[in-house]
């Protein structure tokens, strides 16, 4: 589990999370979040669909991921963004 992101599990609303996924180890990555103790990123992920990359060509590509490590990877994004402030270059 990584620290600082709350238990995964069904919020207040009923929104399952799947934030479990995501794990830090200092023998994998260099600590790095990763998605189930893999060599897998979660930056690289999140990369990999920002490059327009679909699931499922993620998925054929790497075989031993499945949808809901690519959907943990979003949830765990958007949680560290929602953490910080960004101010897009340009904007007043």
């Amino acid at each position: 589990m990584v620290e600082g992101v709350e238990q995964a599990g069904e919020d207040s609303i009923g929104v399952v999370s799947r934030l479990e996924r995501i794990t830090t180890d200092p023998e994998i990555c260099h600590a790095q979040p990763t998605v189930r103790g893999l060599r897998y990123p979660v930056e690289h992920l999140l990369e990999l669909l920002a490059s327009g990359m679909t699931i499922e060509e993620i998925i054929e590509d790497h075989p031993d991921l499945e949808r809901d490590d690519l959907l943990a990877a979003l949830e765990y994004g958007a949680l560290v963004l929602g953490q910080r402030r960004v101010v897009p270059l340009g904007a007043e």
